[in-house]
């Protein structure tokens, strides 16, 4: 099992990333509350990892935090979550937020999230509310350095992000519309996610 990943960040294109250990380039997915704070490329990372196999290959999951991490592998054993849909969750929702939402059953924060639907949202808050409090013994913010993305290309990373996130290409360009023009890529998905929840 693999817990744990520093090394220099090569590729951010989310919502993978790819990042050399020694000479080792690994393809990580990571939520999006993850991605905002990603260092410049080049940089060095440290990445709390969930290491998924599967008939169809091997898959690893990047988190800032352990709090992160943690609600990740609570996520994976609800029924009908898989590990694309627990990343959709963390990257619509912080992990305070979304133990909020269990606390007080609010399924309305849970729907807005791209292929979660209404029985869904209640199965969650369902099995979380005993879990969640229990595997976040103190939930503390992301500690890595957010750098401002600054690249010519933000705007097809954003939309990019927007689609690997599940919303289809009419909504994502509308939300994009309403961007800075200089917008960086983090801050960029960031303001497009918030236009898209108002929605």
């Amino acid at each position: 099992m693999i817990g744990r990943i520093t090394g220099t960040l090569l590729e951010k294109n989310p919502p993978q990333i790819l990042v050399d250990v020694h000479g080792v380039g690994y393809e990580i997915d990571v939520p999006m509350s993850t991605f905002y704070n990603l260092p410049a490329t080049g940089a060095q990372v440290s990445l709390h990892t969930h290491h998924v196999v599967r008939e169809d290959g091997h898959f690893l999951f990047g988190f800032a935090t352990e709090e992160e991490r943690a609600t990740f592998r609570q996520l994976l054993k609800v029924s009908g979550i898989g590990a694309r849909m627990a990343l959709a969750v963390l990257s619509g929702l912080s992990v305070n937020d979304l133990a909020q939402a269990v606390a007080l059953q609010e399924a309305g924060r849970l729907v807005k999230i791209p292929g979660i639907g209404k029985k869904t949202a209640e199965r969650l808050l369902l099995e979380l509310r005993d879990k969640l409090g229990k595997a976040l013994p103190n939930m503390a913010g992301p500690r890595l350095t957010a750098a401002p993305g600054t690249a010519p290309d933000a705007k097809s990373d954003i939309l990019n992000a927007l689609l690997a996130l599940g919303y289809n290409e009419r909504e994502a360009l509308g939300a994009m519309k309403g961007l800075d023009e200089a917008v960086g890529v983090s801050d960029g998905i960031r303001q497009a996610l918030k236009l898209l929840s108002k929605g």
